[in-house]
Order: structure tokens, then C-alpha cells, then sequence
């Protein structure tokens, strides 16, 4: 049992590492805003649906499931 959730903790570790990669930096969007993006606000509504909120949102799930493991693996040993 305790291999087992150690391999998932593995694996959900190296997701999150591959996650956090694929995102595209918070400072792309500064540069935009500073020279005055007018197109930003309208692209605003469709923000849900970019790959980057798609991703920001499974790092939020990897992480929480990582944080899990760790803690059942805390209490089984």
C-alpha cells in the first residue's frame, strides 16, 4: 500500500513539475498593459477558456492531490 501511494506521489510530483512548465510567465500579460492593450479587456471574458486557466487549473488539483498523498503517507508510516 505504501508503495503504491509513494508511486502515485511520484507521479502527481513530475505532473506538477510539467504543469508549471507548460504555463506561460505572469509577466507576459505586464507588458501589454504598460503600452496599453485595449484588446485585453475583451479577451477578459473568454480567460476560462485558455489553455493557461486550463492549466492553472490542474496545477490546483495535481498540488492538492500531491498535498493528500503526502499526508496519508505521513500517516501510514
Amino acid at each position: 500500500m505504501t508503495l503504491a501511494i509513494t508511486i502515485l506521489q511520484l507521479l502527481c510530483g513530475l505532473a506538477v513539475i510539467v504543469v508549471v512548465l507548460f504555463q506561460s510567465g505572469k509577466n507576459s500579460g505586464l507588458s501589454a498593459s504598460i503600452s496599453g492593450g485595449a484588446g485585453d479587456s475583451f479577451l477578459a471574458r473568454n480567460k476560462s477558456k485558455t489553455l493557461d486557466a486550463k492549466l492553472a487549473k490542474a496545477t490546483k488539483w495535481i498540488g492538492a492531490l500531491f498535498i493528500v498523498l503526502t499526508l496519508v503517507l505521513n500517516i501510514l508510516q
